[in-house]
């Protein structure tokens, strides 16, 4: 975690819309990274990565961890951006509808909060609250949307969803946001040096 400091890499501190410049408008590297990042998440979510046995249809993606990267970097709003972006163009292939909601509920409610706490307090402290406390949010939203969604897309009736909450749900969404901090943690140092600017 010592890859975070509070020397932050964006150049405009308290750039709401971190990916424009002083006077307010894009500046031509922010768009196009944000591009790259988009891409890179897109490209990303379509891996597929096996890592919770009793569960072997949930897998894990990594684009979360491009996500966050893109909102400790740039802020909450280009985080979320990343984090929709990514996942909506599954929608023009007219995949799995259910598949993609969840996805973007996932990654938006662990970004969000995250990276905003994190812009809020910019250093290691903040980056580590950040992502417990976006862990947390995504959790429960993942549980919650699986109450709700899951009957409605697929046969599963609502206390099979409850029934899976406590040895199902519960530990892989777990392990899915521990994943994604820990890696984001690993490597945003590397990357933020080379992204902002």
């Amino acid at each position: 975690m010592a890859a975070f400091s509070s020397q932050h890499p964006s150049a405009n501190r308290h750039d709401t819309h971190s990916t424009t410049t002083q006077g307010g408008s894009w500046s031509t590297k922010r768009i196009a990274t944000l591009g790259i990042l988009c891409a890179v998440g897109l490209v990303t979510s379509f891996i597929e990565i096996p890592i919770f046995p009793p569960a072997p249809w949930l897998s894990f993606d990594p684009s979360g961890v491009v996500a966050l990267v893109a909102g400790f970097a740039f802020g909450p709003g280009t985080g979320v951006l990343v984090a929709v972006l990514s996942w909506l163009v599954h929608m023009l292939f007219a995949f799995n509808p259910y598949g993609v909601i969840m996805a973007i509920l996932s990654l938006v409610s662990l970004v969000a909060p995250a990276s905003a706490i994190y812009w809020h307090k910019l250093n290691m402290r903040g980056a580590i609250t950040g992502m417990v406390v976006g862990s947390i949010c995504s959790t429960i939203v993942c549980i919650l949307a699986n109450l709700v969604i899951t009957p409605l897309y697929t046969p599963i009736a609502i206390s099979d969803v409850i029934a899976m909450i406590v040895p199902i749900l519960l530990p892989f969404n777990l392990l899915k946001v521990v994943l994604i901090s820990v890696i984001t943690a690993l490597i945003y140092k590397p990357i933020s040096k080379a992204i902002a600017g």
